[in-house]
């Protein structure tokens, strides 16, 4: 567990402060961060930031069919979650190892987000 049986307090502190830097630096990169996703092979583009906000969506003329309005509704959708999935799967691959840190602290530190 610790050497000599207490936690220094001081470095778990020094640990904490950092992990937040870290995790908070990752969030900020994510945010910046362009994915996307298609659908209706490739009729349909969506953009999406890495922590999933919507910035662009692109439709071909080919997709729109006035008379079918529900396809083309259908195809966005799809191409949102593919975006968002690509999104999730960013999230994870960017904060999986920072988070996975967190366990080890033995419970919430009051004044910290975790």
């Amino acid at each position: 567990m610790f050497p000599g049986g207490q936690p220094n307090m001081q470095q778990l502190l020094k640990q904490a402060q950092k992990m937040q830097q870290d995790l908070a630096k990752a969030q900020e990169e994510l945010a910046k961060t362009q994915v996307s996703g298609t659908a209706g092979g490739g009729l349909v583009e969506a953009t999406v930031t890495g922590s999933g906000e919507l910035v662009a969506l692109t439709i071909a003329p080919q997709a729109v069919d006035p008379e079918d309005t529900e396809t083309l509704a259908d195809l966005v959708l799809a191409a949102v979650r593919d975006a968002n999935a690509a999104a999730q799967k960013l999230q994870a691959e960017r904060m999986g190892p920072l988070t996975q840190g967190l366990g080890g602290m033995g419970g919430g530190i009051p004044g910290l987000p975790f």
